[in-house]
């Protein structure tokens, strides 16, 4: 039989996608700047020999013989399903464009590096170019190759389809729409609100090295095992690599904390997932996370329904006093005030819920009309500037730094990614939901720093599932219905007008 072939196939390739995953996390946090060039070679070529092994005549040949001796079992149907939506995803690109994408976004994330921190869009300009026309080129191969049943209308929504696999166009246009809809009146009744009391601001000298300490505590705390991981810095926060070996970075800045904790809790949602995926099906599709509006779900579950409840910041605020001297004036409630502040911001990441919506939005928009050719890239200084005054009110003409140049995921060529981040909020909210509403508890549990109950849940409901459902099928199994905006919408009211949790 064909199976078994493909089993260790995809197992040669999980291997090698270990080794990717390590050296890229290297290059982003502990390489030295001269070590970019080689680096990015070895990367490529590693990429170069995955997408050969994985598009290989034979591999072919297994999938049509599989399909002719068929497959009675559902756990391997399911399995080849999965199997081939990969195989399908790579067969449809060349050899040479994977290996010139790779190099092209290494050049433009390490230029992007300084270039950020300069202001200098005309210097990531000349790297991003490339990035775009090869972004370009297979978003066409990509439509191109999609079967009839996907619909994929323009290049841009076989991106999509890269990054939020079963959720369609449609359904990712209805959550934009109902909060396009709801966020702007929403916003301007937070602020209203807000107002009347007396947020605090948190300010201070705050050393990396007691922050560094506060985020692996707050780690431990949500069930983050350093056995099997660690926590480093880097210029954007990030999570990867496998159970056993899961890599968490943050940044901090010495002058305040609370940033760092907020990338920490997402980073330890994002390596929850992945460390709790089933270890039985570890190296097969099958046995992967679903796709990134599940994985960001996860991380801001982490984050916004935990991190910021009044709960557990009211618990979590004693270990800040342990580890912070300096932020003892700030008590449980000044904390939670000055972490759930609404204020409209240039930066996406440090936005508040309210606002973090409008934020991908502006993404969303812009990144669609540039793989559909609708703009070239020259043009997003602008674009950015004017629907940062339509959304949230401020210019950001001149300021590439706070502006096109703050966020590190076009740099390689992750257009499609960034719908994931708003859907993921609102499918977090409608799954905590789900999990408070199995769990009568769940404030006093939050308030003791109790967080067993979440992470069984989770496992039983989520990560223990991977590919096995569809991403529909997921929020249907763990919550009693597919992604709507209800529950997410319900939780800022809650949160941030009635001051509820």
């Amino acid at each position: 039989m064909s199976y078994p072939k493909l089993v260790e196939r995809f197992a040669e390739i999980y291997r090698l996608d270990h080794a990717i995953t390590f050296l890229s996390w290297d290059q982003m946090v502990m390489m030295p700047e001269h070590g970019n060039d080689a680096r990015s070679s070895s990367i490529a070529e590693l990429a170069g020999i995955r997408h050969r092994m994985l598009t290989a005549p034979e591999v072919s040949d297994w999938f049509g013989e599989s399909d002719v001796q068929g497959v009675n079992d559902a756990a391997t149907q399911i399995s080849l399903r999965e199997m081939r939506r990969v195989w399908q995803q790579a067969t449809c690109l060349p050899e040479a464009l994977v290996v010139a994408k790779i190099k092209a976004g290494s050049t433009c994330e390490h230029g992007w590096r300084t270039q950020r921190a300069n202001n200098d869009w005309s210097g990531f300009l000349k790297n991003f170019l490339p990035v775009v026309q090869l972004a370009r080129e297979e978003a066409t191969l990509r439509q191109q190759a999609a079967t009839d049943e996907k619909g994929l209308n323009t290049p841009y929504e076989a991106l999509l389809d890269l990054h939020c696999s079963g959720d369609s166009q449609s359904l990712i246009d209805s959550v934009f729409a109902n909060l396009r809809a709801e966020l702007p009146t929403l916003l301007q009744n937070v602020r209203d609100h807000q107002s009347s009391r007396n947020t605090p601001v948190i300010s201070g000298e705050f050393p990396i090295t007691k922050q560094k300490a506060l985020c692996e505590q707050l780690m431990k705390v949500l069930g983050f095992d350093f056995a099997g991981g660690r926590l480093d810095e880097s210029m954007h926060p990030f999570s990867t690599g496998v159970a056993g070996d899961l890599r968490i970075t943050t940044r901090f800045r010495t002058d305040e904390f609370l940033e760092a904790l907020n990338a920490t809790a997402h980073e330890v949602g994002h390596a929850s997932y992945q460390g709790g995926l089933p270890a039985d099906l570890e190296g097969l599709p099958v046995g992967d996370y679903r796709n990134m509006c599940i994985h960001e779900s996860q991380s801001l579950l982490f984050e916004k329904q935990i991190f910021l409840s009044r709960h557990f910041m009211q618990y979590f605020t004693d270990v800040v006093h342990q580890h912070l001297p300096g932020a003892t004036a700030y008590d449980a409630s000044a904390l939670w005030s000055a972490a759930t502040h609404v204020e409209p911001g240039f930066i996406r990441v440090e936005a508040d819920e309210v606002c973090y919506p409008l934020h991908v939005l502006l993404r969303y928009e812009i990144e669609s009309a540039l793989i559909n050719g609708k703009i070239e890239a020259q043009a997003i200084p602008d674009l950015w500037n004017q629907k940062m005054n339509d959304y949230l009110g401020l210019s950001t003409e001149g300021n590439y730094t706070n502006g096109c140049l703050q966020d590190i995921h076009w740099t390689d060529g992750a257009f499609g990614y960034f719908p994931s981040y708003t859907v993921g909020a609102v499918n977090g909210a409608q799954i905590f939901k789900a999990l408070c509403d199995d769990n009568p508890q769940w404030q006093a549990k939050l308030g003791s720093g109790d967080l067993g109950f979440v992470r069984e849940w989770l496992e039983n409901k989520i990560w223990s599932r991977g590919c096995q459902l569809t991403s529909q099928e997921l929020m249907q199994h763990a919550t009693g219905s597919t992604t709507n905006t209800d529950a997410y919408l319900a939780h800022l009211n809650a949160r941030y007008l009635e001051e509820s949790h």
